[in-house]
Formats: structure tokens, C-alpha cells, sequence
């Protein structure tokens, strides 16, 4: 099958190289010169765990190729996936669509055939119907179907995401289309990975009310963190004793600084004005975001009281800033509400990430030290904090760590190490919960 990404940013990148895995002819679009130029040349502009083996393996292949022209590849198309930014317009939840509709007016220049366009892009309740209207519009004779195919990738294990999905959702207005979608994901029949065919509305939603539900588990488990520090309860206990009830599981349910990334703070907003638009209620959500904005704050908080009740002057080791583990991705991290706040109270911050310091430094305020190694981020420090757990934090040499530092506080905020371990090497050790 002939396949067009339209994007080739996180969702148009790891979707197309993933399809082209399945052994369809791809073509991804991009607007960017530059990106499409570094993709040719065997630079990926993401960092995604397996994805420069995945794209430089199907390039070989010749199943994979990135051009930013986009009329030769639409004509002989099969399907064109529309994978643009939908970033939120303004701050106050509305998705910035234009560049969805500027693609859809783009492709209806070129349709020859039955083809069917693809949203793959997360987008409001509606989008598809109306880029049905605007492909009409600008060719009344074209056939083709608009279809709704929302993805469900977390950052760090994107791919495997992709090629062994929880479930695949198809939202579609034909037999002809759904049967077109259905060819695309065949090679999924192999591991019986479940395909829900739905209308357009539906897919659309699902996506939205999937990650508002998961950012709502994180919220619940952040509020349950404070009660549990006022009482004195524990709340990996809580949170484990919670997650044996198979109605509720175990995922999500992790204490920590706050949700961030490109999905949940993006998505919770939009749903949010979704509903205001539909005069539906939205209580839930807009008491989880408020709660991940005050998590942020708690943060700050709990950093300042570990620190003797100031921060000024001291030197804090920060262990982490992408808003997880395994990405680069430094979009609504918590790390971007809680340093900046500490700095401003006269902290000297050292910060290391694998990942994420390049981006970090054209987010953050300037006065922040971003260093290559764990041991210059510890030298000298009157306090750790643990951001972010990525692998290299979850094994540190607890007394090398002390013995580099000058002070002796630890401030979990990933709930990665046990406090009796932490204050028989000789720290003062604060957690989330606990």
C-alpha cells in the first residue's frame, strides 16, 4: 500500500517508519527543509528509543523516504495520515487547528483515485467532518473518505506502542475505508491485537477521554500523596494496595511532582473546552488539572522545607528534567514550574539530564548550570533532588554521592529509594507520600 504522513514530527515519524515496518511504501511530509534534509541524512530530530535503527533499516529497504513535496506522493496514495501539531491555542484549551486544515486543503489538490485521509492527530470532537468539507470544497469531484485513527504512543516506548497496541480505533464512515484501515493494520491479525471500528465523533473522543482518565489516576494518586503525609500513611502502600483491585489497576498510580508532556496537559485542557463549547460538564478534569498545577507548587514547598526553610544561597543537584524518563521532551515538565521558582528565591541550581539539556536550555531562565555528568551536578551540593527517574538515578553509589556533597539532603520526588536505605548512608530524606 502507498502510504503519506503529512508531519513528520513525533506521531508522523514513529507511525510511518512503523508502517513501513509492516512493508507499506511511506512518504513523509514536512514542511521543515531542515528536518526533512537532517531525516535524509540519517539524523532523527527526536530522541525515541529504537527509532533510528527502525527508520535507517526501512530507508535501506526503500520502504521509507521523507520529501517536502507533497503532490507526487498524494496522487499515488492509497492513504494520506494528516500528523500535524495541534498545540493549544492561546493557553485556554483551544487546539490550534490550522495546520490540519491547511493539509487537507493541500491534499485535495492533488487526489487522483479512491483515497482515504486520515486523521491521525489528536483534534477536538468534529475536526473530521470538517475536513471532509474542506477537501469538498476545494475539489467537488474528488473520492475519497475522511477517517479518524487517533494514536495512543507514550514517549520512551512509542514503538512498541505501535507495533503491540492495547487496541487499535478506527473511526470511519465506510465499508470502503474501514476495509482500506483494515489492510494497513493487518499485519497486526498475527498477535490478535484488538481493532474498534467506531464513528468519526467517537474516535475522536476516545483519544481525548483516554488520556483526561489517565492524567485523572496521576491527580487522584498526587492528592492521596498529601493525605498520606499528613497522616502519616505511606503512600506506595496506598497506591499498591489500590492497584491489586483489578477494576482499578496498578498503572498510573505513581506519587510524583506532577503530570507533564505533550498529551495530558494539552489534552485535559482541550476536553475541558470541548465541553464548555457543548454545554457539557467537565468537573473532574478541571479539578485534575487544578490539582497537577498545585502538586507543582507542593513541590517547590516541600524542596524549601527539606532545605531548613530557604533556598537562597544553596546549592541544589537536579537529577533529571525531561517530564520522564526515555525522551527528550521537556514540554510542561514539571521541572519548568519548580526550578524556575527555586532560582528565583536565590538557589544555585546544577542540573544533569541524558536527554533533555539541550532543549532544557531554551525553556529555562538563564542562571541554571546544566553539567555532563552525575558527579559534577553532586560536587560540592548542599541538596539532591530527584526529578525525573531515569535508569541511571535508580542505582546511584549512595556513599560516593555523599562524600561529593556538602550537604546531606535528598529529595525524592520519585519515590525511588526507601528511606531507611537513605538515612543509614547519611541523608536527610524527604519523599512524595511518604
Amino acid at each position: 500500500m502507498n502510504v503519506v504522513m503529512i508531519g513528520a514530527g513525533y506521531v508522523g515519524l514513529v507511525s510511518g517508519a512503523c508502517f513501513a515496518e509492516f512493508g507499506a511504501q511511506v512518504t513523509c511530509v514536512d514542511k521543515l527543509p531542515e528536518r526533512i534534509d537532517a531525516l535524509n541524512a540519517g539524523r532523527i530530530p527526536i530522541y525515541e528509543p529504537g527509532l533510528e535503527d527502525l527508520v535507517a533499516r526501512n530507508v535501506r529497504g526503500g520502504r521509507l523516504r521523507f520529501t517536502t513535496e507533497l503532490g507526487d506522493s498524494v496522487a499515488a496514495a492509497d492513504l494520506v495520515f494528516i500528523a500535524v501539531g495541534t498545540p493549544t491555542r492561546r493557553g485556554d484549551g483551544h487546539a490550534d487547528l490550522q495546520y490540519v486544515y491547511a493539509a487537507a486543503s493541500e491534499i485535495a489538490t492533488y487526489l487522483t483515485g479512491y483515497t482515504v485521509i486520515v486523521d491521525k492527530s489528536t483534534v477536538p470532537v468534529g475536526t473530521a467532518r470538517e475536513v471532509q468539507r474542506v477537501i469538498r470544497k476545494a475539489n467537488p469531484d474528488a473520492d475519497f473518505d475522511v477517517a479518524s485513527n487517533p494514536e495512543f504512543l507514550r514517549e520512551g516506548s512509542a514503538i512498541g506502542d505501535f507495533m503491540r497496541p492495547d487496541r487499535v480505533v478506527l473511526g470511519v464512515q465506510s465499508e470502503r475505508a474501514e476495509k482500506r484501515l483494515r489492510e494497513l493494520y493487518r499485519p497486526l491479525n498475527l498477535i490478535e491485537a484488538p481493532i474498534l471500528v467506531t464513528d468519526l465523533e467517537s474516535a475522536e473522543l476516545i483519544k481525548y477521554a483516554s488520556n483526561a482518565f489517565l492524567a485523572t489516576k496521576i491527580s487522584f494518586i498526587n492528592e492521596m500523596s498529601q493525605l498520606c503525609e499528613a497522616t502519616g500513611a505511606d503512600v506506595n502502600a496506598v497506591a499498591k494496595g489500590m492497584g491489586m483491585d483489578k477494576r482499578i489497576g496498578n498503572k498510573f498510580l505513581h506519587a510524583g511532582p506532577g503530570y507533564g508532556g505533550s498529551c495530558f496537559p494539552k489534552d485535559t485542557l482541550a476536553l475541558i473546552r470541548i465541553a464548555q463549547e457543548h454545554g457539557a460538564s467537565s468537573r473532574i478534569v478541571e479539578s485534575v488539572v487544578e490539582v497537577n498545577a498545585s502538586q507543582k507548587a507542593r513541590m517547590v514547598a516541600k524542596i524549601r522545607q527539606a532545605l531548613g526553610g530557604s533556598e537562597a544561597d544553596k546549592t541544589i543537584a537536579v537529577l533529571g528534567l525531561t517530564f520522564k524518563p526515555q525522551t527528550d521532551d521537556m514540554r510542561d515538565a514539571p521541572a519548568l514550574a519548580i526550578l524556575p521558582a527555586l532560582a528565583d528565591r536565590g538557589a544555585i541550581i546544577r542540573a544533569h539530564d541524558p536527554e533533555g539539556t539541550a532543549e532544557a536550555r531554551t525553556l529555562m531562565p538563564s542562571g541554571i548550570d546544566y553539567v555532563d555528568t552525575i558527579e559534577d551536578a553532586l560536587r560540592d551540593a548542599d541538596a539532591v533532588v530527584l526529578m525525573t527517574e531515569w535508569n541511571q538515578y535508580r542505582g546511584l553509589d549512595l556513599r560516593e554521592l555523599r562524600s561529593l556533597m556538602r550537604g546531606n539532603v535528598f529529595v525524592d520526588l520519585r519515590n525511588v529509594y526507601e528511606r531507611r536505605t537513605m538515612e543509614d548512608a547519611g541523608f536527610v530524606y524527604s519523599a512524595v507520600g511518604r
